[in-house]
């Protein structure tokens, strides 16, 4: 390639849309955290490394729960500010609508010990 640097992940899926991703985690505490990425596997592994958000630094995930697609951020973040809004059961709920392990979503990631 003449010294040039490889093609960057932006670069290789010009004119594919991006999909952004609500997600739901377990998290060791026994609560669960919510969030949205664009990669939720990545984020998954930022949250288990500690280089998160600051809840789940304190709290490790354990398991994502359930992962949600949706066209914009904008569509994503109205979503995730909802889910919060959510009693434990109906965020379990919500997981059960939308598991992770579902063809069309993102793999479930790491499962176990954080």
């Amino acid at each position: 390639m003449n010294g040039a640097s490889p093609p960057n992940a932006a670069a290789v899926f010009v004119g594919v849309p991006q999909r952004w991703w609500l997600y739901l985690l377990a998290c060791r505490d026994g609560r669960m955290y919510a969030g949205i990425a664009i990669d939720v596997e990545a984020r998954f592994a930022a949250h288990a490394c500690g280089k998160g958000a600051k809840f789940t630094r304190a709290n490790p995930p354990l398991a994502l729960l359930g992962a949600q697609p949706f066209e914009t951020r904008s569509q994503a973040l109205k979503a995730e500010h909802a889910l919060k809004r959510l009693r434990p059961a109906a965020k379990l709920e919500w997981a059960r609508r939308w598991p992770a392990s579902c063809e069309g979503r993102p793999p479930a990631g790491r499962q176990g010990g954080g």
